[in-house]
C-alpha cells in the first residue's frame, strides 16, 4: 500500500491537488481509497489493480452518466494532461469530488432503505449505457494455485462456481451494468437536502444484477440482517421478488467464495476465515 507521502506527491504533480489532510475509507473488495481536502474542496481517490483500468475508467464514465441523469454521484476530476486514471507502481488511481453528506451505515434499518433505494436506481438508469471499458462478468476459474492454500477451499469454490454456472444456464437472469462492490460506505446522504447518492462506481462490469444486491447482501451481514435493504431495492430495481428469491442464495455464495479467494491470493488469514465461516452457515 502507498503511504501517505507517495499518495501527496501523485496528486500534486498530476492533479495539482495539495491535500491537507487525508483520511483512509473503509477497504472494500476491488480497491481501496482515500478522503482529503484540497482548497476548499472535499475529494476522493480510489486505487485499483493495474489491470482494472479500463473498468475504473469505465466506472468513472458511469458516474458522469449518473450525474447528467440527476442521480448523485462523486464527480470525476481529470489529471492536468486530460487523462481519468493515473497508473501507479502500487496500482492505478483516480479522483472525484466528494458528495455532501454522511456515509451509510449498513447496520442502520433506515440507512438500509437509503442504501438498496440507490443501488437500484443506479441500475435502472444504467439498463442502456454502453462502454468499450465494461467487462462481462467471469466466475471464478476453480483450477487456480491459490486454492491449495486450505483443503476445503477448491471444492467450496467449485461447487459455487457450478452453482451459478446452471442458474445463469436455466434462470431468466435480469443482466446489466454492475458495481462490482456496493459497500453501504461509499453511499451517502445529505441531511440538509435528504439527497443520497454514491461516492463512487467502482470497477465496473456487466453480468447479473443479482450479483451486486448479493455483493451488499454480504456486507450487511447476510440475508437475516438485509431485510430494510432488500425492500429498498425491490421498489427502486429492476430485478423483481421472484428473481431475488431464486438467485440470491447462488450468488451469496458466490460472492463469499470470490471473498475466499482473494483471501487465500494474498494470504489474508482473517478474510479467509470469515469467508469459511460465512459459507459454512449459508443452507445447501
Amino acid at each position: 500500500m502507498p503511504d501517505d507521502d507517495f499518495l501527496r506527491s501523485i496528486l500534486w504533480d498530476q492533479w495539482h491537488l495539495a491535500p491537507s489532510g487525508m483520511t483512509a475509507l473503509p477497504p472494500t473488495v476491488m480497491s481501496h481509497g482515500w478522503e482529503f481536502t484540497a482548497g476548499s474542496e472535499v475529494y476522493v481517490t480510489r486505487l485499483a489493480d493495474l489491470g482494472l483500468r479500463q473498468s475504473v475508467e469505465a466506472g468513472l464514465a458511469v458516474a458522469s452518466h449518473l450525474r447528467g441523469r440527476r442521480i448523485d454521484a462523486g464527480e470525476p476530476v481529470r489529471t492536468l494532461s486530460g487523462a481519468l486514471t493515473v497508473a501507479t507502481p502500487h496500482g492505478v488511481l483516480a479522483v472525484l469530488r466528494r458528495l455532501p453528506g454522511r456515509r451509510l451505515d449498513g447496520r442502520d434499518p433506515v440507512d438500509q432503505q437509503w442504501w438498496g433505494e440507490r443501488l437500484g436506481a443506479v441500475h435502472r438508469c444504467l439498463q442502456h449505457f454502453r462502454h468499450p471499458g465494461l467487462r462481462p462478468w467471469q466466475l471464478l476459474e476453480a483450477d487456480a494455485a491459490h486454492l491449495d492454500a486450505e483443503p476445503w477451499l477448491r471444492e467450496t469454490v467449485t461447487a459455487a462456481v457450478a452453482a451459478a454456472t446452471r442458474l445463469a444456464v436455466t434462470d431468466r437472469l435480469t443482466y446489466g451494468v454492475l458495481h462490482g462492490d456496493p459497500s453501504p460506505e461509499i453511499f451517502v446522504l445529505d441531511a440538509s437536502t435528504g439527497r443520497s447518492g454514491l461516492l463512487f462506481c467502482g470497477a465496473s462490469g456487466t453480468g447479473p444484477l443479482v450479483h451486486d444486491v448479493a455483493a451488499a447482501v454480504a456486507y450487511a451481514g447476510g440475508p437475516e440482517h438485509a431485510g430494510e435493504f432488500l425492500d429498498g431495492y425491490l421498489a427502486a430495481g429492476p430485478v423483481g421478488g421472484d428473481e431475488l428469491d431464486a438467485a440470491l442464495p447462488v450468488m451469496l455464495r458466490l460472492r463469499w467464495a470470490v471473498q475466499a479467494v482473494r483471501a487465500a491470493r494474498f494470504g489474508c488469514a482473517a478474510a479467509l476465515g470469515t469467508a469459511r465461516e460465512a459459507l459454512g452457515s449459508m443452507p445447501g
